[in-house]
Formats: C-alpha cells, sequence, structure tokens
C-alpha cells in the first residue's frame, strides 16, 4: 500500500504551471512538524505534486503559511543534468483540506478560509 496523510503549513505559495494538453499541476512544500527532535532539525519538508482540479483550487484559495492536510502517495523519480544522476520523491496529492478553522487560522496569519466554497472543494 501506499498512501500518504500529511499535515503541515506551506512554506510558499504553490507554483502554478499547465501540461501541454491545459491540464493544471500545482507544485509545493509543507513543513511538517516532526513529533521527536533529531540532530536540531524539527521539521520535513517534502515536495508535492497536485493535478488538474485540485491543483485549480489550490491556485484559488492555498497561499504560503496556510495549515493544510494533504493525502496522496510516494512516487521516486530520477533525471540526469550535467552528467549527474538526480533521484526525486514527491507526494502525488490525491486530496487536499484546509487544516484550521476560520477562527484558528485567523489567529494565526490573518487568514480566513473563504465563505461559500465549498461546492468548488475538489473532495467531499
Amino acid at each position: 500500500m501506499n498512501k500518504v496523510i500529511l499535515m503541515g503549513r506551506l512554506t510558499r505559495d504553490p507554483n502554478f504551471n499547465t501540461t501541454a494538453n491545459g491540464n493544471a499541476i500545482a507544485r509545493f512544500t509543507i513543513a511538517v512538524d516532526r513529533r521527536f527532535k533529531t540532530d536540531g532539525q524539527e521539521a520535513d519538508f517534502p515536495s508535492c505534486v497536485a493535478f488538474s482540479k485540485t491543483a485549480e483550487f489550490m491556485k484559488k484559495y492555498f497561499h504560503k503559511g496556510m495549515k493544510i492536510l494533504v493525502e496522496g502517495r510516494l512516487q521516486t523519480g530520477s533525471y540526469e543534468k550535467d552528467g549527474v544522476k538526480h533521484y526525486t520523491t514527491d507526494v502525488i496529492v490525491e486530496s487536499v483540506e484546509f487544516a484550521e478553522s476560520k477562527r484558528d487560522s485567523a489567529e494565526d496569519n490573518g487568514f480566513v478560509v473563504p465563505d461559500g466554497i465549498e461546492n468548488e472543494l475538489p473532495f467531499k
């Protein structure tokens, strides 16, 4: 089974692109706190990729500092650049949700989850 569930804060606004055939892609990184500190590092920063309606939803409502819940799967890959092989590991996002209430988010960072977006949610 390949299943990943992460909760963390967006480290920057998601980067949006479209493929040659017009599908939306959102690339982003979230800071996920570790339960126990190791060697002074307190968080991990997994790279995530969302596609289609999920990416479009993120483009409209998600930005740096928001606490989100990501559900998806791990995917590894590799590419060669300047004769050096690089390996990648990404979380392929299947769903994304707001992970804090309007009141909590407004107190933390001034963000308020927009009213009336329930019909646009790519997950239910």
